[in-house]
C-alpha cells in the first residue's frame, strides 16, 4: 500500500515537473534521518490515502535537527483540512520545544472547501504559531507549487521564502477571481510568480532555478543560523590562506577613488570574508542594498552594504524596508552585523515622498538603534547626510565605526553644499563679472578640503580610527573577537516597541 502511495504521488507530480512530496523531504534532509509523526492521520484506506494531504517529521541537516512538514498536492490537491492542520500545530509545537528551525515545504490548493470554516481557523491557528515562533526558531518556506488565498500569509510570516523559476506561485487571490472581478486577463506566474515577487514585490528572499536549487538555498541558510536564539551561530574552523591575504590586501584596488563612479560591492564583500563566500538574501530586489551572510575567522555574520553600481547605492523606500528587515533577523538571532557604507544619502524625487520614504525609511533607523548584536561599520568611499545616520552609525549604537582615509563624511556633498555655503561669493563674482564656473570650482575644492572628509567625525568620536584598506579585514575580524563577549541587554519596561509600518 505504501509503495502504491507513493506511485500515485510520483504519477501526479512528475508530469508536471515536480517532486513528489516524500521526494523533496529526501532531498532536503541528511540521507536516512527522516523520523515521520501521525503517518496514518486523516488517511482513508478504502480510498487508498495512508495519511493526508501533509506529511510531518523530523530529520536532520547537516547533522542539526530541523522539524519539516510538506504539503502532497497528490492528496487532495493538499488542501489544508483539520486533520493538516492539527498535524502542523502539533510539529510547531514540538519544534518549539525543542528549539529547532521549521522548514516548511508548501504546494496546496489552500483551504479545504468541503471543511469550510473548520479548514480557515487551522490557518488562524497555524499563523499564531509562527507568529509565536518568530525571533525564537528560524522559519524557512519553500513554495513549490501554489500558495494561494489566505495561505500566503503563513511563509510570509517566516523569515525567508525561497522560489522557484518556473513552478511556484503566490496571490492572495487567484487570475480567474481578478478576471471576474477587474476583468483583467493575468496569468498565475505574472500575478504572482517567483520572478514577480523576487524582482519587484519583496516577498520571496531567493529565485531558485528548480526544485533541488530550492531546497539547497534551505540547507545554505541553516548553516550560518543557530537553531534558536538562545543559542549562538555555528562557528567554523578557519586558517588564513595567502589567497585570502592578498584578496584583503586589494581591496582597495575594487574601489574607484571618484565618488561618481560605480562598483560592485559583492566583489568588495568576496575580498574580505572567509573564502569569498556570500550567501546574499533578496539579491533582484531593491539592488541598490546588498545584505547576505558571510563569515570572519569562521564566525558567521550578517552583511549590509550600500551597492554603488545600482543607482549610486541611495537609499529609497524598497531598500530601506529590505535592509531593515534583514538587520532584525540577525538581532534576533545574535549574528554580528557588519556595514559597508558608500551612500550619497537618500534618493530624491516626489516619488520617494509618496512612497512614504519617511516612515518606511525610519525603519532602518529602527532596526539599528534596537539592535544588540555586536556591530561593526567600515565607512569604505562617502557617507552623506541622513543617511550617513542611518547606515549602521555610532549613534545609534553601532560598536566600532571606521572610516578608509579618503572617505567622503558631511551633510551633502560639496557640488550641492557650494551652492547653499557661498551662494553669496558667487553671487557676487557674477555681478563682478569674473567667471563663475571657475570660482565654483575654487569653493567646491575649499569646501572638500574644510568639510567633506572624516576629521570632524574622529574629533567628535563618531569614528574610532581611520584604517588603511588593506587592513580593513584584519580591523573587522579583531573587532569581532573583541565584541565576542558583549552582554546583551533585553530588559525593559516597554511590552514592545512601535516602529513604524
Amino acid at each position: 500500500m505504501l509503495e502504491l502511495a507513493e506511485e500515485r504521488a510520483r504519477d501526479r507530480q512528475h508530469p508536471k515537473g515536480r517532486k513528489t512530496a516524500r521526494e523533496r523531504i529526501r532531498m532536503l534532509l541528511d540521507e536516512g534521518t527522516f523520523a515521520e509523526i501521525d503517518r496514518f492521520a486523516g488517511g482513508d484506506i478504502d480510498q487508498g490515502y495512508l495519511g493526508c494531504g501533509v506529511i510531518t517529521g523530523f530529520g536532520t541537516v547537516e547533522g542539526r535537527p530541523v522539524a519539516v512538514y510538506a504539503q502532497d498536492f497528490s492528496v487532495l490537491g493538499g488542501t489544508l483540512g483539520q486533520t493538516e492542520g492539527r498535524k502542523i500545530m502539533h510539529l510547531m509545537d514540538q519544534a518549539m520545544r525543542l528549539r529547532i528551525p521549521v522548514i516548511s515545504l508548501l504546494d496546496s490548493g489552500g483551504a479545504r472547501i468541503q471543511e469550510g470554516v473548520a479548514a480557515l481557523a487551522q490557518y488562524g491557528h497555524i499563523f499564531k504559531a509562527i507568529s509565536d515562533a518568530s525571533g525564537v526558531i528560524p522559519q524557512i518556506s519553500v513554495i513549490l507549487g501554489p500558495c494561494a488565498g489566505g495561505a500566503v500569509y503563513g511563509p510570509a510570516l517566516t523569515d525567508f521564502i525561497i522560489m522557484t523559476k518556473r513552478s511556484s506561485y503566490m496571490f492572495v487571490t487567484g487570475p480567474g477571481v481578478v478576471k471576474a472581478v477587474t476583468g483583467e486577463d493575468i496569468s498565475s506566474e505574472e500575478l504572482g510568480g517567483g520572478d514577480l515577487h523576487n524582482i519587484e514585490s519583496g516577498v520571496a528572499h531567493f529565485l531558485a532555478e528548480d526544485e533541488e536549487q530550492a531546497l539547497e538555498y534551505a540547507r545554505g541558510l541553516l548553516t550560518y543560523l543557530p537553531s534558536n536564539c538562545q543559542e549562538e551561530p555555528p562557528r567554523y574552523a578557519f586558517e588564513e590562506d595567502p589567497q585570502t591575504t592578498a584578496n584583503a590586501q586589494a581591496v582597495a584596488d575594487l574601489v574607484p577613488e571618484s565618488p561618481k563612479e560605480g562598483y560592485d560591492c559583492r566583489d568588495v564583500i568576496e575580498a574580505l570574508v572567509d573564502h569569498g563566500e556570500f550567501l546574499e538574501v533578496h539579491s533582484l530586489f531593491a539592488p541598490n542594498v546588498v545584505v547576505g551572510f558571510a563569515c570572519f575567522n569562521g564566525t558567521p555574520v550578517g552583511i549590509v552594504s550600500n551597492q554603488p553600481s545600482v543607482d549610486a547605492g541611495t537609499l529609497d523606500v524598497a531598500a530601506s524596508e529590505k535592509s531593515a528587515r534583514f538587520v532584525q533577523m540577525c538581532d534576533a538571532f545574535s549574528l554580528p552585523i557588519v556595514t559597508l557604507v558608500d551612500v550619497p544619502g537618500y534618493r530624491p524625487g516626489s516619488e520617494q515622498e509618496r512612497a512614504g520614504i519617511i516612515r518606511r525609511g525610519a525603519k532602518l533607523i529602527t532596526a539599528y538603534s534596537t539592535a544588540s548584536v555586536p556591530m561593526v561599520t567600515i565607512i569604505v568611499r562617502k557617507a552623506y547626510g541622513g543617511a550617513f545616520i542611518v547606515m549602521g552609525s555610532k549613534s545609534l549604537g553601532a560598536d566600532f565605526n571606521y572610516s578608509w582615509p579618503s572617505s567622503q563624511i558631511a551633510v551633502m556633498g560639496s557640488e550641492g553644499a557650494v551652492d547653499i555655503v557661498f551662494r553669496k561669493q558667487l553671487r557676487k563674482a557674477g555681478e563682478e563679472g569674473r567667471n563663475v564656473a571657475e570660482q565654483r570650482a575654487y569653493y567646491q575644492e575649499l569646501y572638500s578640503k574644510q568639510s567633506v572628509n572624516p576629521n570632524l567625525s574622529l574629533n567628535i568620536g563618531e569614528l574610532d580610527a581611520l584604517i588603511d584598506p588593506k587592513d580593513t579585514r584584519s580591523i573587522i575580524c579583531r573587532s569581532l573577537r573583541v565584541l565576542e563577549s558583549k552582554r546583551r541587554n533585553v530588559a525593559s519596561d516597554r511590552y514592545h516597541n512601535n516602529p513604524p509600518q
